[in-house]
């Protein structure tokens, strides 16, 4: 072998060496973490263990057990919460970072169509794409800090907001949940925005929605998004035909998509069940005959009690109303209240897969985007749902939806250690979701309000 070779064998021998000893030193540079609380609920069983430890290693879980029964090096890095209770992180399956609509004043109201969304979408399209990446990644941050590890962006968020954002926080650029990104929504055209200017309109809906109009173009704009790297599709289906949605389902199957369903009334929650929908979002009029169908095809109801409390809850601090215009908001929030109420308890009745979105892009006075999103979560307990079930609608029901089972929803070995921890019992009081005292996501601590060593 010449000398020249000799040196070459030698100098690829020796890269390869450091190479190894670099892979296997960030290896073992793994950080080992130890999470301690008095209680471990479980949402798949409804077990408690307790006293709990969770042994985390890097971003993974690796074993959940009593204290005594994991052993650690002086190395490890230990956090004990106390006599607290810890959960898996929360999922938000429905949510619109990218949008933070105030409700108009009542004259306002009257001259839209859609009056309550579309002039804060309009305005939201008017707005600064990089004005609007700032606000998604405030809201994105609100969210974790709440105790909500992952969302479900469902559209409204731009030509690649959502997308952008994944990836910033992905690549630990800036603080969020892990985000599953929609892209822009398909819908038929005048769904959202009617009477715009006609030689605008089509470059300002374009910043938002892809367009259906017909099977060809169904296909079309999900080739679209999956060309912006969507996680997801998201379909409004007013005035969408059976076939023109079955081409878009077809097409995301093609890509290995879920598709989620904007469906209200019955006619659209039928073209999405015979469509082959893998989500129905909101859902709300679903009959018993509907749910059966649902339940049969494996179709998931992601259930939003957005505005279960009343409408009158977000607009009282920020307009002046009438006496006549609350008067009629009124027995208009007690009419939607007593019907959620029925929903509730017929969803229960029906062993559907069920989750829950909080479909948040409003503003709340007083309260940050994470804050605003949990509440309206646990506006399924008011509902009649119990504890239990709202918790796991909001952690392992979602994950299966997602189609992230193997990674989230659950405080299991092999998952991601996204863990939230309460001060109480939350299936006793379930309000105790909305004070989160620590948050942690992928092994790294978000927030903690509670002693640790």
């Amino acid at each position: 072998m010449s000398r020249l070779r000799r040196h070459t064998t030698l100098l690829v021998l020796l890269i390869v060496a450091l190479a190894s000893t670099t892979q296997l030193g960030a290896q073992s540079a793994a950080q080992i973490t130890l999470v301690k609380a008095g209680r471990l609920l479980d949402p798949r069983t409804g077990n408690v263990l307790a006293p709990a430890a969770v042994l985390i290693e890097g971003d993974k879980i690796k074993q959940v057990d009593a204290p005594s029964q994991i052993h650690v090096s002086a190395a490890a890095k230990t956090i004990d919460l106390g006599n607290t209770t810890l959960l898996p992180g929360l999922i938000d399956s429905h949510t619109h970072l990218f949008l933070d609509i105030v409700i108009p004043p009542e004259e306002e109201l009257k001259r839209h169509e859609n009056p309550i969304f579309a002039p804060g979408l309009l305005l939201a399209l008017a707005e600064s794409p990089i004005k609007r990446a700032f606000i998604g990644a405030q809201k994105a941050r609100e969210d974790l800090e709440s105790g909500i590890t992952t969302v479900r962006n469902l559209g409204h968020s731009g030509v690649d907001g959502d997308t952008e954002l994944r990836d910033a926080i992905n690549a630990g650029r800036i603080t969020g949940p892990r985000i599953l990104a929609a892209g822009r929504k398909l819908i038929a055209r005048g769904g959202y925005l009617q009477n715009l200017n006609a030689a605008l309109a089509d470059s300002i809906l374009a910043q938002e929605f892809l367009f259906i109009d017909g099977a060809d173009r169904a296909r079309a704009a999900v080739r679209q998004n999956v060309f912006q790297n969507v996680d997801v599709i998201k379909v409004t289906v007013d005035n969408v035909t059976v076939p023109e949605l079955a081409a878009a389902v077809e097409q995301a199957h093609l890509e290995h998509l879920k598709i989620a369903v904007h469906a209200i009334d019955t006619t659209s929650i039928q073209t999405a069940i015979d469509a082959g929908a893998d989500s129905i979002e909101h859902g709300n009029e679903a009959t018993d005959a509907q749910l059966k169908q649902m339940r049969e095809k494996g179709i998931f109801l992601d259930l939003t009690p957005t505005f279960y409390d009343g409408i009158l809850k977000i607009a009282e601090p920020t307009i002046v109303m009438s006496p006549a215009y609350r008067a009629r908001r009124v027995a208009s929030d007690a009419r939607r209240k007593h019907t959620y109420d029925d929903l509730v308890q017929r969803v229960l009745k029906s062993g559907v897969k069920f989750s829950a979105g909080s479909d948040m892009c409003w503003f709340y006075p007083g309260k940050t985007c994470g804050q605003a999103s949990v509440a309206t979560l646990l506006n399924l307990r008011q509902a009649g749902m119990p504890a239990l079930d709202v918790i796991r609608a909001i952690t392992v029901n979602a994950a299966e939806m997602l189609g992230w089972q193997d990674r989230i929803g659950a405080i299991e070995p092999g998952k991601f250690a996204d863990l939230v921890a309460v001060a109480g019992d939350p299936l006793a009081d379930i309000t105790e979701l909305e004070r989160v005292r620590f948050v942690m996501k992928g092994g790294q601590v978000v927030r903690n309000q509670l002693s640790s060593h």
